[in-house]
């Protein structure tokens, strides 16, 4: 298999080869988590603390109050 996967990618055209190098990035086991800074990561862990609380503002309460923003 990995004979026939790299002749297709010898022949692929520059659309197919950077298609199946997202796939293998997507793959990575590397999260890219790991590369927030850590007051990002802080920021995202208490925001997510804060809507399990309860403490979040529903979607729908946004957009009716900032609508107006969004159109052009």
């Amino acid at each position: 298999m990995r004979k026939k996967v790299k002749k297709y990618i010898d022949e692929a055209d520059d659309h197919v080869v950077k298609l199946i190098y997202s796939m293998l990035e997507a793959n990575r086991e590397e999260d890219w988590w790991d590369e927030l800074p850590a007051e990002v990561q802080k920021s995202v862990l208490k925001a997510e603390k804060e809507l399990k609380d309860g403490k979040g503002i529903p979607h729908e309460v946004v957009m009716k109050k900032y609508s107006k923003w969004l159109t052009k």
